[in-house]
């Protein structure tokens, strides 16, 4: 719960972003996921390894394993989709923040949150509508995936990127995983790349950075 000084924080932090316009940062070069649903068994090593790496305890989860199944028989069908948070070029989380504790890195476009910065409002939460940020009860704070920076400025790949057994999890620069100018086991040659698959929220909200090798029956746009 909000303590009078945080509350105080909120108001004074509200008050200034009134009188300010908020422009999305436009980054160097973009950082974005892809999933591949159909070659995805839903093993959830990567939902181990977030969770191992950033030390949560059970409930929150900053990446998610979904199963989507439908049809009828004959006709049947199942697929998974992997989700974390998609640092978007446009995210919703980021200026409902009362305290400035997200933001959006300039030269890759990751997003991220200063745990010291957090009050625990959860406003953030509210307003992702691909629910990345998570609340982390013990800590009072909200929490996110963002994508390991500190792997990333090692030069490594995430964790959760490196613990996919069947290489269907993979990061790189979105506009070249779009066009196909990106390397990465995740996608075949043959591929078709969808921003939008069933069960998503529309990325014309945020502009998500991600892109899906979807299941036929999955496909969106």
């Amino acid at each position: 719960m909000a303590t009078p000084e945080d509350k105080a924080k909120i108001k004074e932090a509200a008050e200034r972003k009134k009188r300010e316009v908020y422009e999305p940062v436009k980054p160097d070069m973009q950082l974005g996921f892809i999933h591949n649903n159909v070659d995805c068994i839903g093993c959830r090593a990567c939902e181990i390894a977030c969770k191992d790496k950033n030390g949560l305890p059970a409930g929150p989860r900053f990446r998610r394993v979904m199963y989507i199944e439908g049809g009828k028989y004959p006709d049947v069908f199942a697929y998974k989709v992997n989700i974390s948070c998609n640092h978007c070029a446009e995210p919703a989380c980021l200026p409902t923040c009362p305290t400035g504790a997200i933001f959006k890195r300039k030269k890759d476009g990751i997003v991220d949150i200063d745990s010291t910065l957090c009050i625990g409002c959860r406003r953030c939460e509210a307003a992702c509508p691909f629910g990345a940020p998570q609340f982390i009860a013990d800590q009072n704070i909200v929490g996110k995936c963002n994508m390991c920076v500190d792997e990333i400025e090692a030069g490594r790949k995430p964790y959760c990127v490196m613990a996919c057994m069947m290489r269907v999890l993979d990061i790189g620069p979105i506009d070249k995983i779009r066009d196909g100018s990106y390397e990465t086991k995740a996608k075949g040659p043959n591929d078709k790349l969808a921003r939008q698959v069933k069960s998503m929220s529309d990325v014309e909200l945020t502009n998500p950075s991600i892109a899906f090798i979807a299941h036929s029956k999955g496909f969106v746009k």
